[in-house]
């Protein structure tokens, strides 16, 4: 029976996540959320497949104790989705909006993922999936910390990913890369191309399954990101007037 723990589950790709590793996985898994109503749903709705813990991933001393509760409770640990993550549109870039996108996106971000990557170390083996973004290809006039923040998330997890592979551990880290996906998250206008939650979800298991180092959901934002990442400056900036 395979161990799973979800950093994440009481909203979007996070809960999503919960739900079809429920359905359709031989599992016991672990969610944290800040919402303990969401988290009491899924452990009512199957009822001795959930363990959950109620945390906010900011108070880092607190997430690191809760985490290590779910990993006993479970009995150790092959899968850690880390899909807490945060952002705003920030036209008047008040610092007051960005704030806790730093928090959560970079500081109780890498406090899960350093937590993981050390217990997948001592354990011997494991997964590491990250739930970042397209966005962190390039800047954003719209969203300065959203995007500045899953570039850190990228770049991080690169760094883990070398690492491990210094230590030559069977331990896998992926980068799972959403476009627009239907949940809160998804802000402004004219988005194209937006996911149902359920078909990014499939889409994301079926690259956790093979292992995949980055993964773009859906798969069509490969494309938009390589014209994204290639685009002259002149013509980027250009975009965001």
């Amino acid at each position: 029976m395979k161990k799973i723990l979800i950093v994440g589950a009481t909203s979007g790709i996070g809960e999503g996540l919960a739900r079809w590793y429920a359905e359709h996985g031989n599992a016991r898994i672990g969610v944290t959320g800040r919402r303990r109503e969401r988290l009491e749903d899924l452990r009512q709705w199957r009822p001795g497949v959930f363990e959950t813990e109620v945390c906010d991933v900011t108070d880092t001393v607190a997430m690191e104790a809760a985490l290590e509760r779910l990993a006993a409770r479970l009995g150790g640990l092959d899968l850690l989705v880390l899909s807490a993550g945060t952002g705003d549109l920030n036209p008047s870039l008040d610092y007051a909006v960005e704030q806790p996108t730093l928090s959560i996106n970079v500081t109780g971000w890498t406090c899960v993922a350093d937590w993981a990557v050390r217990f997948f170390e001592r354990q011997g083996q494991g997964h590491l999936v990250a739930i970042t973004s397209a966005g962190g290809l390039r800047g954003s006039g719209a969203a300065p910390a959203y995007n500045a923040t899953k570039a850190f998330q990228m770049n991080y997890l690169e760094g883990l990913r070398q690492r491990l592979a210094g230590k030559r551990l069977p331990v896998a880290v992926t980068d799972v890369r959403p476009g627009f996906v239907d949940t809160a998250m998804a802000k402004g206008e004219g988005l194209f191309w937006v996911a149902p939650v359920e078909k990014a979800c499939r889409q994301i298991v079926r690259a956790i399954g093979r292992r995949k180092r980055v993964a773009y959901v859906t798969r069509r934002w490969r494309i938009a990101a390589w014209i994204y990442r290639h685009l002259p400056d002149s013509l980027f900036l250009r975009m965001g007037g």
